[in-house]
């Protein structure tokens, strides 16, 4: 008996060691298969060998077709999909939901797990409205459930090291200025499947073109780091560069965020000549560039002239964000301030605001809270 609990107390220590958890895996249900950034949780969970934080026990996807083509690409079951989000919540009974539907269904999402304490992580932006994220955000307090927005820029150990060289270390001065550069080519240009183009392209299903699909991304970053403030003002001009590809959304977005003492300029394209993420934070005394996840471009007061680092992926709040639902949801790791409703709704109310403001060609003002 003595050598037998040693045994158990030995491979605790070196799971402990060896960051392995003893847990189950997360138990997760995935709701639509038309966003293409789909093919993240299912590699991840049906292709990547050893033991994984997750485990997907149903798919809500009415598009048959679809499903079979990825189900054979990937080698799940079919008895893991379901036609409708009800069914597959009632009939597996998951943690979790992680949605790669259109962005207009997110709420829908919500509103089928909220009541049933279902925690709902869904891709970026949270709606296609302002109102439909107030909405959200009533059902999450309600219910006590996490919904969060998911970005591919959150597990950049780049942004989370200029963070802390502009906020934690204060080694910038008060910020002044961020300018944010996201985007490609264009979805079509890419190649990006039917499905994903038919409602990234449609202003009901995706809420504006390039405006919504990268805008959000500067929107999320700026609001990060200003400490969740919401702006005084917002302003955007948007064009259909190319009206032949797109004839119903923007293909190109600018928008400035004003607050009293800085500005954000956000670059959303679909016309850029190569794909980017990228991020510019100037403080009074240094500045700080992201490149892209890992390198970086750094002067600060006393430098003669910039100097490279590289971030690591430590710096970032997990690998992935499935991993990273799954260690919150298990209460092993804290809130992180990028997905959070928090911000997120800061965020909604930017973009909602800069879609009014390119099409009236005014500025924005948002009511400051008293």
């Amino acid at each position: 008996m003595i050598r037998i609990a040693f045994s158990i107390t030995l491979l605790l220590v070196i799971q402990m060691a060896f960051g392995q958890t003893t847990s189950k895996p997360l138990r997760v249900g995935v709701v639509g298969l038309v966003h293409s950034h789909v093919h993240g949780i299912l590699n991840k969970t049906f292709k990547q060998t050893g033991q994984s934080d997750i485990q997907i026990v149903g798919i809500a996807e009415p598009n048959r077709e679809l499903a079979e083509r990825f189900a054979k690409q990937y080698g799940y079951s079919m008895s893991l999909v379901y036609p409708t989000i009800a069914e597959m919540l009632d009939k597996t009974k998951p943690e979790a939901v992680t949605d790669f539907g259109q962005i207009v269904d997110h709420k829908k999402t919500v509103e089928a797990c909220a009541p049933r304490g279902i925690h709902v992580m869904v891709e970026k932006p949270l709606a296609t409205s302002f109102a439909d994220a107030k909405q959200m955000e009533a059902l999450a307090r309600k219910h006590n459930i996490q919904v969060l927005t998911n970005y591919e820029t959150t597990w950049y150990g780049s942004n989370h090291k200029a963070y802390a060289i502009a906020n934690t270390e204060k080694s910038i001065g008060d910020l002044r200025k961020i300018v944010v550069h996201d985007g490609h080519e264009g979805p079509k240009e890419i190649g990006v499947n039917k499905e994903f183009l038919d409602w990234l392209t449609d202003p009901a299903t995706n809420g504006a073109g390039a405006l919504f699909d990268f805008g959000c991304y500067g929107a999320n970053l700026s609001t990060w780091l200003m400490h969740n403030q919401r702006p005084v003002s917002v302003m955007a001009v948007t064009q259909q560069i190319k009206p032949d590809i797109y004839p119903k959304v923007d293909d190109e977005a600018t928008i400035i965020v004003t607050y009293p003492k800085t500005q954000t300029i956000i670059q959303a394209s679909w016309n850029w000549p190569f794909a980017r993420k990228d991020m510019e934070v100037y403080g009074q005394t240094g500045y700080v560039h992201t490149v892209d996840g890992k390198r970086m471009r750094v002067r600060l007061k006393n430098d003669k002239q910039e100097w490279t680092t590289e971030a690591v992926q430590a710096d970032a709040p997990a690998g992935d964000p499935f991993a990273y639902l799954a260690k919150l949801i298990r209460g092993e790791t804290k809130p992180d301030e990028l997905t959070s409703l928090e911000n997120n709704m800061i965020v909604m109310e930017i973009l909602d605001a800069a879609r009014q403001s390119a099409k009236t060609g005014k500025a924005v003002a948002l009511k400051q809270k008293l």
